[in-house]
């Protein structure tokens, strides 16, 4: 008897703590891309993680990234600027090169083919004109290549 009441007691206490902690999908997503926005936005930030262990020890970067205040969209132009939620995309840079790709994919990052050694990706979060936001970057090591790992364009070896 003594069990069932303190399992009650318990049950109880989740019931009432956890609508408390639980978060709304307003919370984890944002406002909602269909409602105009009436109060300024917080800035647009990009938050870039270091590649994925396992697959980098195979030499495939996998790069995960995520936008807060900003929906990527593949939305370009000079009336996309005044779309509420806030609309953009990434630039990426590898390695400082001159040049860099746009992606509104909202995808991972994803690099075959990187020789061995120590590498650097930079990925600038932009608006719908291009006009950078925020930026990240995150450095790390390609290993030599074994036996099974990736070959030229991502081929097996």
């Amino acid at each position: 008897m003594r069990s069932v009441l303190m399992l009650g007691l318990l049950w109880g206490t989740l019931g009432l703590i956890g609508p408390a902690l639980a978060q709304t999908a307003g919370d984890v997503l944002g406002p909602a891309g269909v409602v105009p926005l009436t109060a300024p936005q917080p800035p647009a930030r990009i938050i870039v993680d270091p590649p994925l262990a396992e697959p980098l020890s195979r030499g495939f970067v996998f790069i995960q990234y995520r936008a807060e205040n900003l929906r990527i969209q593949p939305v370009f132009g000079p009336k996309a600027t005044e779309v509420t939620p806030r609309i953009g995309h990434i630039h990426v840079t590898v390695d400082g090169a001159p040049w860099h790709w746009a992606d509104a994919s909202g995808e991972p990052i994803i690099l075959v083919g990187l020789p061995p050694g120590t590498h650097a990706v930079e990925v600038i979060l932009a608006d719908a004109n291009h006009r950078p936001l925020d930026r990240g970057e995150v450095s790390f090591t390609v290993p030599p290549a074994e036996h099974g790992g990736a070959g030229e364009h991502g081929r097996p070896r």
